[in-house]
């Protein structure tokens, strides 16, 4: 029953993350082929992000009435039509068009796996299964680096994008008749319950404690790993491309990971004494160092530096967790997708906005020069220091205030 239950779940945030993170590696054929600049290819690879999260919040309604089953496999099918339109796509109107359907289609992924997980696993595998299903998520990334750039050698991006959107439809048709359904019937409970219920959520002062500073980290990490890290291995770290595909495979290992270990190390610590909290924190900080490192260009020991930096940009999935505690269950559901509702509206700005500031730089050989990267990636590491700052300031606030207006 476990494997009729997890494995296709996990099949669909594989081709989740992958469908997130293989524009790095297709970047330059994209440009060449649709002539994109870089405001262009950023604001069409984060047309996924803006679709992904204007999904959340119903979404959570739908899983709640329809069951995570029937409610991905529907999804994944939009997902499916997508990558066919990016494939045959001509203009770039085609492809954000492609990559919006893409971003609504795979919205479910991580939810509905979530809800799933609630529903046929016991309370005390939860945190397991949940790891063990992110890293699913970060094999995909992995297929998006070194073997994309393998199966570009027989095919081109369209191809890519074909195939894709036929492993698509086989997940969507295995997610519905495979996985079994639950003998509990969805609870559908009132919009009007629903509607109170988030906006108690966004009225907490223990929401906007951790949020702040987790979204930052976490959208500028799926920005610069979706799409900017793969540019700036080639025009700022002087790496072929195939070199480049090598260390985007590394990073993504390193981020597979950061998923199990990261979860591992907070729960040992934990019995030490140590909050979650903390960790995710340290992990945060780590991170925002090592994007301070890539603004100033430095390159020294790049393998090093893209392992670290995707080992510890997963740190701050760690408040997914960490916020569910702090509320009570039954909403469990809605704070994450309220967290995951604001870190995709974050991850689509930051990847337009990025792009954005590296064009104000002119080409040099069909490259951006390294200040164009140290603007942008140094702008968002700025804000996430003042979200640093304001996560250490709100944690001083009187504990008593905090449970008073807590929810």
């Amino acid at each position: 029953m476990a494997t009729r239950v997890f494995t296709p779940f996990a099949l669909g945030y594989f081709l989740s993350y992958l469908f997130r993170t293989v524009n790095a590696v297709i970047a330059p054929d994209l440009a060449r082929a649709v002539v994109l600049d870089a405001t262009a290819l950023g604001l069409m690879t984060s047309a996924y992000f803006l679709t992904f999260a204007a999904a959340q919040l119903p979404l959570g309604i739908l899983l709640d009435r329809l069951g995570p089953r029937r409610v991905e496999s529907a999804l994944l099918l939009i997902a499916a039509l997508g990558a066919l339109t990016f494939s045959r796509a001509e203009s770039a109107t085609g492809l954000i068009a492609g990559r919006a359907m893409i971003g609504f289609g795979v919205s479910a992924c991580l939810m509905a796996a979530f809800k799933a997980n609630v529903q046929w696993f016991p309370r005390e595998r939860l945190a397991l299964v949940n790891g063990l299903m992110m890293a699913s998520g970060g094999l995909g990334a992995l297929a998006a680096t070194a073997p994309v750039e393998a199966a570009l050698r027989l095919t081109d991006w369209r191809g890519v994008f074909a195939i894709l959107a036929l492993a698509t439809l086989g997940v969507a048709a295995t997610l519905f008749l495979v996985v079994p359904e639950h003998h509990d019937k969805p609870i559908a409970q009132p919009l009007s319950r629903q509607v109170r219920d988030l906006v108690r959520i966004f009225q907490s002062p223990v929401f906007w404690r951790v949020a702040p500073f987790s979204t930052l980290s976490q959208s500028t990490f799926l920005s610069i790993q979706g799409l900017w890290l793969g540019p700036w291995l080639r025009d700022v770290a002087g790496l072929d491309r195939a070199h480049a595909a090598n260390h985007l495979f590394f990073a993504a290992a390193a981020m597979v990971a950061g998923f199990v270990l990261i979860g591992a190390l907070a729960e040992r610590l934990g019995r030490l004494g140590v909050s979650s909290n903390t960790v995710a924190a340290v992990g945060m900080v780590i991170f925002l160092g090592l994007q301070v490192a890539m603004a100033a260009g430095w390159a020294g020991s790049t393998m090093a530096l893209m392992v670290a930096f995707g080992f510890f940009g997963v740190a701050s999935t760690l408040n997914y967790a960490n916020l569910t505690q702090a509320f009570p269950p039954d909403l469990s559901g809605r704070v994450n997708t309220a967290l995951n509702l604001l870190i995709f509206i974050g991850a689509f700005a930051t990847q337009a906005s990025m792009g954005a500031i590296v064009d104000v730089w002119p080409r040099d050989g069909g490259a951006y020069p390294p200040a164009a990267y140290g603007a942008a990636f140094g702008l968002f590491a700025l804000l996430q220091a003042i979200g640093l700052a304001w996560y250490l300031w709100a944690g001083r606030l009187p504990r008593k205030e905090d449970q008073e207006q807590h929810p």
